[in-house]
C-alpha cells in the first residue's frame, strides 16, 4: 500500500560483514607518524582500523590490497614533506582505487607562514588531489586534530553505501523512480544510501526489516525515523514521513512575510525576517536549496574554506530559519497571488489561501532544455537537467558528458571526474573564459580524464531503455560524431519561471523581474515615492536572487539580497501602517 508506514521498531544496525574502514596516514618522520597513529587510535580506533606507513611504496601497497579485497578506506592523510611526485602518486591511487575516501595534506603547525605550503594546498585542491589539509597533532589528546578527522569521516560516511544511513532506498539499479527518489533525498539534504535489488547489501536490509524484494517498485526504509517502511511512496509521502512540513493548519494562514522559494536567497530572507520578529512563511515547490542545492561543492562561499555542498548549506539555512520560528510548506506551488485591500493573498496548491503584508519572490531559475526528442524520452534514465550529485556512484568507471559552460557545469564535471572513466564537457563557445571562474577552468585543465569539446552541441542520442550514445555536431563544420555515453547532464542556461505572476509585475524581455530603478522606469509603477532597491512594480512585492533582472548569479549575492531585503520590508510595513 503506497506510502503507508509499516514495521515501526527501534532502529538497529543490520549485520555488516565488512572489516572496519581504514584510516591511512603517511609520514616519513617516525616520531610524528607514531603521534598521528596514537591520536587516531585514541579517537577512532574502536570503529576504524588505523594504519601508519613511513614510505610511499608501503602506502601504495596498502591502498592496492584494500581495493583488491574490497575493504573500505575512509581517510588518507599524506605528509606535505614527501616529494611532490610521491604525494601525487599516493593521492592518484587513493582517488582512483577509493573515490569515496577523503584525502588530506598533513602539515606542521606554523606552516601557514610559508606561502609555498599555501600554494601546494591550493594547487592540490584545485586539481582534486585533496579535500583539505590537516594540522599534525603536536600534543596528546589534540582535539583540533580529532575534530578535523571526524569531519572528514562524517563526509565520507554520507557517500559510503555500505554504511547504514538515515534513509535506505531499495530498487532495481536502473529504476527511474528509484533515481527520482534518490535525487529528491539528495536535493533536500536527507542522508541516504541506495542499495540495488538483488545485491547482498539490499538483501541484508530486507532480511533485517522482514520485507520482500520490491521487484519493479521502490522500498524506502527510514531506520532513523522509528524504522518506517514506505512502499512506492510519492514525494509528499516521503517528505511527511521524514517530518518535512507540506501543509498548514487551517487556522494558521496569516503572515507578515511570504517568501516564495527556499533557495539561498529565500532562506536568508526567512532567517533575517523571522529573527527580527516577522511572522514568516516559506513556500518551496521542489527542494530546499533550489539550484544551489544541487551543487556538489561550493568552494568560494565565505567562511567555508574546505568548500560546502549546496544541500548542506541549504539545510543549515533551513534549520536556522526554523529555530527562529519561520514556517515552511515544501513541495507545494504558489499558483496565484494578488494584492487586495493593502495585503497580499496567495493561493498555494493543495493547501489553500494565505495572506501576507509583504512578499519576497525568490523563485530562482530553471535550466534550459536541449529540445532533442530522443533525449527527452530518456529523462531520468541517463539524461539529467542540472547537477545531480546522487548520480556519480551509478557512473563509476563509465563515461559522462556535461553540456554547459557556467560554474555549475564546471563543478559537476569535477565531481563526476572522481568516479567516471571519462568526462566530456561540451560547450557552444570557443572556450570557457567567458562564463566560468578561473579556479574551475584550472581544475578542469588539470583533470586527466576530462575533455572539453568547444564549438559543439548535442543533437541526438538514444539507447535501449537507458542512454547509451549521443551525437555531437561541430558548429563550425557541421560534422557529426556519435559517441558512447552513460550519463548526460544538461546545464545550458537558466530561465525564470515568472509567467504565473500578475500583469502588474514588470519583467524584462527574458522574463526576469524588474526592481529598483528599473521598476521606477516602468509605467506600472504608480507610487509618488521611488521603489526600494529590491521592490518590484507592485509595492510590497520584492524580488531577490536569480529571478531578479540584472542580478549577479552567485550564491553569496542571493544570500546578501535575502538579508538586505528584510530592512526594506520593515520600511514598507512602517509606511503602510502610517498610510
Amino acid at each position: 500500500m503506497g506510502g503507508e508506514p509499516r514495521g515501526h521498531r527501534e532502529p538497529k544496525r543490520p549485520r555488516l560483514k565488512a572489516a572496519r574502514p581504514l584510516l591511512l596516514v603517511v609520514d616519513a618522520d617516525p616520531e610524528r607518524l607514531e603521534r598521528c597513529e596514537t591520536e587516531l587510535d585514541r579517537g577512532f580506533g574502536a570503529d576504524f582500523r588505523v594504519r601508519g606507513e613511513a614510505t610511499t611504496a608501503a602506502a601504495l601497497d596498502v591502498l592496492r590490497r584494500a581495493h583488491e579485497s574490497e575493504q573500505r578506506v575512509a581517510v588518507v592523510m599524506v605528509d606535505n614533506a614527501l616529494p611532490d611526485n610521491e604525494r601525487a602518486d599516493l593521492f592518484a591511487a587513493a582517488r582512483t582505487l577509493h573515490p569515496d575516501a577523503r584525502r588530506a595534506l598533513l602539515i606542521e603547525w606554523g606552516a601557514w607562514a610559508d606561502r609555498t605550503t599555501a600554494s601546494a594546498i591550493l594547487t592540490a585542491m584545485s586539481v582534486g588531489d585533496i579535500n583539505y589539509y590537516v594540522l599534525k597533532p603536536w600534543i596528546g589528546h589534540d582535539e583540533l586534530f580529532h575534530r578535523t578527522v571526524a569531519e572528514f569521516i562524517q563526509e565520507w560516511s554520507r557517500f559510503e553505501v555500505a554504511n547504514l544511513r538515515e534513509v535506505v532506498v531499495i530498487a532495481a539499479e536502473l529504476s527511474v523512480r528509484g533515481q527520482e527518489i534518490r535525487s529528491l533525498l539528495a536535493r533536500n539534504g536527507i542522508p541516504s544510501a541506495f542499495r540495488a535489488s538483488g545485491t547482498q547489501l539490499a538483501n541484508d536490509a530486507l532480511e533485517f526489516i522482514g520485507e520482500p524484494d520490491p521487484g519493479d517498485g521502490v522500498l524506502v526504509w527510514m531506520p532513523a525515523i522509528g524504522g518506517t517502511v514506505l512502499h512506492d511512496p510519492t514525494d509528499v509521502e516521503i517528505a511527511e514521513a521524514w517530518g518535512v512540513p507540506t501543509t498548514l493548519a487551517s487556522d494558521d494562514t496569516s503572515f507578515d512575510v511570504l517568501v516564495i522559494g527556499a533557495g539561498p536567497g529565500g532562506l536568508a530572507a526567512a532567517v533575517y525576517a523571522s529573527s527580527e520578529g516577522l511572522r514568516t512563511l516559506v513556500v518551496e515547490r521542489e527542494s530546499i536549496g533550489g539550484q544551489a542545492g544541487t551543487s556538489s561543492l561550493i568552494r568560494n562561499y565565505l567562511g567555508f574554506s574546505r568548500g560546502i555542498r549546496g544541500s548542506d548549506l541549504a539545510q543549515r539555512g533551513y534549520q536556522q530559519a526554523w529555530v527562529f520560528g519561520a514556517h515552511f510548506v515544501l513541495m507545494r506551488t504558489v499558483e496565484q497571488i494578488e494584492k487586495r485591500d493593502g495585503e497580499f493573498r496567495a493561493v498555494i496548491g493543495d493547501v489553500g489561501e494565505v495572506t501576507a503584508r509583504a512578499v519576497v519572490l525568490a523563485t530562482g531559475v530553471t535550466y534550459r532544455r536541449l529540445n532533442v526528442p530522443s533525449l527527452e524520452k530518456l529523462m531520468g534514465n541517463g539524461v539529467y537537467y542540472g547537477a545531480s550529485v546522487s548520480e556519480a556512484h551509478g557512473l563509476m568507471n563509465r563515461d559522462a558528458c556535461v553540456v554547459g559552460g557556467g560554474n555549475s557545469a564546471g563543478q559537476a564535471v569535477l565531481h563526476l571526474a572522481r568516479y567516471c572513466r571519462r568526462v566530456l564537457l561540451v560547450i557552444r563557445g570557443e572556450d570557457l573564459t567567458a562564463s566560468m571562474s578561473k579556479y574551475l577552468i584550472d581544475a578542469i585543465d588539470a583533470a586527466d580524464n576530462v575533455t572539453v569539446r568547444s564549438s559543439s552541441e548535442v543533437v541526438d542520442g538514444g539507447g535501449d531503455g537507458r542512454l547509451q550514445r549521443m551525437t555531437l555536431r561541430d558548429r563550425k563544420t557541421g560534422d557529426e560524431e556519435t559517441v558512447p555515453i552513460d550519463g548526460l547532464f544538461v546545464m545550458i542556461g537558466a530561465v525564470p519561471g515568472t509567467d504565473w505572476l500578475p500583469e502588474g509585475v514588470a519583467r524584462d524581455p527574458r522574463g526576469f523581474v524588474l526592481t529598483g530603478s528599473d521598476a521606477a522606469a516602468d509605467p506600472r509603477w504608480q507610487e509618488d515615492r521611488p521603489p526600494q532597491p529590491y521592490e518590484t512594480t507592485v509595492p510590497g512585492l520584492f524580488a531577490i536572487g536569480d529571478v531578479r533582472s540584472e542580478s549577479v548569479k552567485r550564491v553569496a549575492s542571493a544570500v546578501g539580497e535575502g538579508s538586505v531585503v528584510v530592512s526594506q520590508i520593515h520600511t514598507h510595513l512602517r509606511v503602510s501602517s502610517d498610510a
